[in-house]
């Protein structure tokens, strides 16, 4: 099996968002995942979820993709007014979680009785669109993006610029192996999950019960249905948690462990395992599954290399690799290096993604 995340950082709406201050009409919220704040500011955002009424109508939104769209904006200070004040605030504090307030609208409704004007006329705005009420907010599910589209990038368009590309590059290679697969030696399964960046929790992330309910299913169709049955299967299994590595930068090289992080143009990236600092929290892949695997890719000709998410003691994190390890699965970290991983607009080679898809496939085949 493959398993890769498709949820990426994000700006999500609170449940009641919608409010006037000064004649500006904002939308608070609580952003989702890891994020450097101050990324988020002056970059223009799209708009993209659901919402549910209570009759149980689903209406979707998307706005900000199309080129005659509006798109939406978190403000920041201008340099003259933050010295003395947002200037001396720590990196991680130059925006605060509570400052991230989406500008919805600046244009009144026409009514002198009315005192939250501008509020009034995005409700009517969204009524007129939406069919829906300000309360409608409470049963949604709202998220802003970067309105960027994907482009190549540089000299040579080696590169690829795009946001999400954590974990969304490994989804599509994933995806696509999958498809091309064709009589493999065992069930080949490809997984994409959600929740992986806030900790794998949720009914949709992998901590929950849908991947044992999954495979029950499965050997449902076979009669051997008991608890041993898919504790042998587990066991009897191999997965490739298909996630993102920190790409070596050499901007900022003091932060990586050069002879253990992957280059972009070098192909995937194994990693044997992740955690922070003492391994906290890792999943180790066993040294003969990796020998394993290096074999398959060999054998494909598959360019890969080995790597750590940075310094120890300064880098680390985690994938779903830990619970498909927890099942008793052999598990090894393998997907494609990025720079600025977590930013509205991140960067991977092409090379890269390519050797990606080639080596899920030869994985699911072999």
């Amino acid at each position: 099996m493959v398993g890769a995340h498709g949820d990426s950082p994000r700006i999500d709406l609170k449940q009641n968002p919608l409010y006037e201050e000064n004649g500006v009409g904002l939308l608070k919220t609580h952003y989702y995942g890891g994020i450097k704040k101050y990324q988020w500011t002056t970059t223009p955002l799209a708009l993209h979820g659901i919402i549910v009424k209570t009759n149980g109508e689903r209406v979707w939104v998307s706005v900000g993709e199309e080129e005659t769209d509006p798109v939406f904006y978190i403000t920041d200070l201008p340099p003259h007014l933050s010295r003395g004040g947002q200037d001396d605030r720590k990196l991680t504090q130059g925006i605060d979680g509570e400052e991230l307030n989406i500008v919805a609208g600046t244009m009144p409704f026409d009514d002198e009785k009315v005192s939250e004007k501008v509020k009034l006329n995005i409700l009517k705005i969204l009524n007129e669109k939406y069919g829906i009420k300000e309360v409608d907010f409470t049963s949604s599910e709202l998220e802003f993006v970067p309105a960027y589209k994907a482009r190549s990038v540089g000299f040579d368009e080696s590169l690829i610029g795009g946001y999400g590309q954590d974990d969304k590059v490994c989804c599509y290679t994933s995806l696509r192996a999958i498809l091309e697969v064709e009589n493999p030696k065992k069930t080949a399964i490809c997984i994409l999950t959600d929740k992986e960046e806030i900790g794998f929790c949720g009914v949709t992330g992998m901590e929950s019960h849908s991947f044992e309910r999954f495979v029950v299913e499965l050997l449902d169709k076979k009669g051997e249905n008991s608890v041993g049955a898919v504790e042998r299967t587990y066991s009897n299994s191999r997965a490739i948690s298909a996630d993102v590595d920190a790409g070596f930068d050499s901007t900022f090289p003091s932060y990586y462990d050069v002879r253990n992080s992957c280059k972009l143009g070098g192909g995937v990236c194994i990693c044997k395992y992740t955690g922070a600092r003492g391994k906290s929290g890792a999943s180790e892949a066993p040294a003969e599954y990796i020998a394993d695997i290096r074999r398959v890719f060999d054998e494909n000709k598959v360019k890969y290399c080995s790597s750590e998410l940075g310094k120890v003691d300064k880098g680390g994190g985690g994938t779903i690799a830990v619970t498909f390890a927890n099942r008793g699965i052999d598990t090894v970290d393998i997907g494609v290096p990025v720079l600025s991983m977590h930013s509205p607009y991140e960067l991977t080679s092409k090379f890269d993604v390519y050797n990606a898809y080639k080596a899920y496939k030869a994985f699911l085949n072999n």
